[in-house]
């Protein structure tokens, strides 16, 4: 100690550095908080307006062309629909004119409505179509009554009803619209169509808590889903889920409430291992084990609910498909690309490896999330109607 300096001086020092030290770690700790307070809202929160994240850069309406900011999602190939003006204005693109290191300039195909030419930012989407009228189709507008009142739904049928349905589920963050790419494929292919909605999903009621589950309460929809088809006259039922609609189709499964007449599952970039999927948005947005470790912890006990805001914690352990895999029962084609970028394709591969016997797994490369038809429509539609029709003679020769 230096001769001048005083012995109550450096104890205050001492304890000033300590608090110092504590606030610091008390900082850090409140900070972690909150970064698992919002990483587990923005997993079960629906949201009620999507970010538009992509720069729309300019219009040149004598080629038909949109100029966008570079990213991933803008250089995908095939066919998108472009979103702006905070969802009330919409349009579609079609394939990459030209690209360079900061844009890329595609076909406009159309501007449904809205004014593009104003518009700043927009949002890339699969959801391709506005609605069932665009597919030359018949459809008609019926209601699923749920355990929380009626569910919108529409019935695309068959042109000859023979009694085979296809029920299709949406995924996180989208609505009914979601499954009208596959539509075609299925009434091609014989098959009366159900697009649903599901709680909480901005169409259907909502739950008590407005939370998703992930899989763990949405399944009732589907179960009334079935019933509904059944009550219609349908003797077979295709089940069709993307992303989080493809956890709730196995959810309805698993827990045994699909009846008898459930013949069959196509998946599409399906979440299937939760606790996985958690671990890569980790990663993917550079935060450590500990936060993601936080974040499951706080979705799946009751004491997050605070933080989450959940009517119920995560049951994470009926959402492990993988551990459950034995229990599967119904033939599943499942599609996923190793470029999805949202939700890695690991779990769909072990599945497919651990029940060769029921799952027939399809690989895409450069595909993103749930856009594996908006890359390849044709690879997309064949892979699906060559899986149900080779389906259907495994069952005739079954039964011969």
């Amino acid at each position: 100690m230096a001769k001048d300096e005083h012995p109550g001086v450096r104890r205050l020092g001492l304890l000033l550095a300590a608090l110092g030290a504590f606030a610091a770690t008390v900082l850090s700790v409140f900070g972690a908080l909150a970064i698992v307070t919002r990483f587990a809202r923005t997993i079960v929160v629906p949201p009620r307006t999507a970010p538009e994240r992509q720069r729309i850069r300019s219009i040149d309406p004598a080629a038909g062309t949109v100029t966008l900011g570079a990213d991933d999602d803008a250089s995908m190939p095939g066919r998108y629909s472009l979103w702006f003006d905070g969802g009330d204005g919409h349009a579609r693109v079609g394939p990459i004119v030209t690209s360079s290191a900061r844009t890329v300039t595609r076909e406009l195909i159309g501007v449904d409505f809205g004014d593009i030419d104003e518009a700043t930012r927009g949002r890339i989407s699969g959801w391709f179509y506005v609605g069932p009228w665009e597919l030359g189709l018949d459809y008609e507008d019926v209601t699923v009554e749920t355990d929380l009142g009626p569910a919108p739904a529409w019935r695309i049928p068959a042109s000859e009803d023979d009694g085979r349905w296809a029920i299709m589920v949406h995924g996180w963050s989208v609505r009914r619209h979601e499954g009208l790419r596959a539509a075609p494929a299925f009434h091609a292919a014989g098959y009366t169509s159900l697009l649903i909605s599901y709680r909480n999903d901005g169409e259907a009621p909502e739950s008590a808590d407005g939370r998703y589950g992930l899989g763990t309460t949405e399944w009732r929809d589907v179960e009334a889903a079935i019933r509904y088809a059944e009550e219609e006259g349908a003797r077979e039922i295709v089940l069709m889920g993307w992303s989080m609609g493809g956890s709730i189709i196995l959810q309805t499964v698993l827990r045994g409430a699909t009846g008898e007449r459930v013949a069959g599952i196509v998946l599409d970039s399906p979440a299937i291992d939760w606790r996985d999927i958690l671990d890569f948005q980790g990663k993917l947005n550079h935060l450590p084990d500990a936060i993601t470790r936080g974040v499951v912890g706080s979705l799946g006990n009751g004491w997050g609910r605070r933080i989450t805001g959940l009517g119920e914690p995560i049951d994470f352990a009926a959402l492990d498909v993988l551990a459950q895999a034995s229990s599967l029962h119904i033939p599943m084609l499942v599609m996923h690309s190793d470029d999805d970028g949202f939700v890695p394709g690991t779990a769909s591969r072990a599945l497919a490896e651990l029940r060769p016997d029921l799952v027939t797994f399809v690989e895409w490369t450069g595909a993103r999330h749930a856009k594996l038809w908006n890359v390849d429509p044709e690879r997309w539609d064949g892979t699906v109607t060559a899986w149900i029709a080779e389906r259907s003679q495994t069952e005739t020769r079954s039964l011969t």
